[in-house]
């Protein structure tokens, strides 16, 4: 069960707070804040709670590294980070904590699906529509309605139309219509209709590498999510099928999905909710070959107060689709003063601040020049720390890392034959490569 929830901003104060099952109080966040200072800046593996480390100066940790659960002296912190908000559950008894963030995630997913994207200013826009929401997502400590179909018989989105309907209506004194279009399926209203029947998945994955500074690959996965957009009317039950499904793991679906279907005949058998929804979300172990649509090899060779770097990218095969987006990302010592830089392709920006190089590469074909950025820095220190970690990211479209492709889709029950899309896309996710 869930006692309460605090939505924080980045200076730590509180935007929305709900309580279910009793109050609490607000100085419970003080004591989050406190913790999660604690923590950011506490060297790692060293966490000392009467220590604060180097209060002042840089921390070692940021937001989104803070632990998903906190201990305090009463309560368990559980907290999710998203949008640069925090979403803060405390526990004082038992309770799953899976349950906690699955839930957490979804109050963002349909706040989402409402509001369009969520922050502090949306939030503070949409008071009323938000603790609507979340009254009618949780009854007593226990989730409730969670499906955005259904809650949107129940609440109506806050477009402008909308908020003058419920403005004219309250000020007729007429009372606010019950729900007409339920129907024994949670997360599918009845009666939908359209003209054209047409139903779109993408499959969207995300490639985890961490790459030494050798070029071997340490770690490499692909985490993919297959999101669908239904439009299609009546009640109908659909059967997706895959080319080579078995190369997937760690499976997790929508709710709609006949879980023993899959484990029996490796199909996606389900009445999809109606609009934008995501049907599965898997995890892909890939070979060393298979995670690097780009090698990077970064070079830096420290001098005397100061140093040397060179960065090269090259393309790999991706079935000749090109590479977009390259961006990439080189901290530079915590001392440095001063960059010098060119690149051959793209344009780079020191940022001062946060001592790194970010350079725009942009579109790369696979038998273009290889990009090129090389460089001097000047830094305080005589000798400066130079075992750094360079961020990678990229998209490649109608490409799919893991091979993954849609084989057929079959609709029973109704007498229409749907129009089917299908569309790949591979980006980088937590790619890293060692310096």
């Amino acid at each position: 069960m869930i006692n309460s929830l605090f939505v924080i901003n980045p200076q730590g104060k509180i935007i929305i707070e709900k309580h279910w099952r009793g109050i609490i109080s607000r100085q419970i966040v003080d004591v989050f804040n406190d913790e999660s200072f604690k923590f950011m800046n506490s060297p790692p593996g060293t966490l000392d709670k009467n220590d604060l480390g180097t209060s002042g100066k840089e921390s070692f940790f940021t937001k989104q590294d803070i632990p998903p659960v906190l201990e305090s002296n009463k309560f368990w912190l559980l907290n999710v980070f998203r949008d640069d908000l925090t979403w803060l559950c405390p526990v004082d008894k038992e309770v799953d904590p899976m349950l906690v963030f699955e839930f957490l995630h979804r109050i963002i997913d349909v706040l989402t699906d409402y509001l369009g994207d969520i922050s502090e200013a949306s939030i503070r826009e949409n008071f009323v529509t938000v603790y609507q929401l979340l009254e009618e997502m949780m009854d007593y400590g226990y989730p409730l309605t969670t499906e955005p179909n259904a809650l949107k018989e129940i609440i109506m989105p806050p477009t402008m139309i909308n908020k003058v309907m419920t403005t004219v209506g309250a000020a007729a004194g007429v009372a606010p219509k019950f729900p007409q279009n339920m129907s024994n399926i949670p997360w599918r209203k009845a009666g939908v209709k359209y003209t054209q029947n047409e139903i779109y998945f993408d499959i969207i994955e995300e490639i985890d590498a961490t790459v030494a500074a050798n070029g071997t690959v340490v770690s490499c996965e692909a985490h993919g999510t297959v999101v669908a957009n239904s439009r299609l009317s009546g009640m109908p039950d659909l059967t997706l099928s895959f080319t080579n499904p078995r190369l997937i793991d760690d499976e997790s679906f929508h709710p709609c999905v006949r879980y023993r279907k899959w484990e029996s005949e490796k199909v996606l058998s389900f009445v999809p909710p109606d609009g934008h929804f995501k049907l599965m979300s898997y995890r892909v172990a890939l070979s060393p070959h298979q995670a690097m649509p780009l090698q990077v090899k970064p070079q830096i060779l420290p001098t005397k107060n100061g140093g040397k770097f060179d960065i090269s990218v090259l393309p790999r095969s991706t079935d000749g689709k090109p590479i977009e987006r390259i961006a990439i990302s080189l901290p530079m010592p915590k001392s440095t003063t001063s960059v010098n830089a060119t690149c051959n392709v793209g344009n780079y920006m020191y940022d001062p601040v946060t001592k790194t190089i970010n350079w725009e590469i942009g579109k790369l074909q696979q038998r273009e020049r290889a990009p090129m950025l090389s460089g001097t820095f000047n830094t305080s220190d005589a000798q400066p720390e130079v075992s750094l970690t360079v961020g990678v990211d990229f998209q490649i479209s109608m490409y799919s890392v893991s091979g993954l492709k849609v084989d057929s889709l079959r609709l029973f029950h109704e007498g229409y034959k749907p129009y089917k899309g299908v569309r790949s896309m591979t980006k980088a996710g937590k790619f890293q490569v060692r310096a």
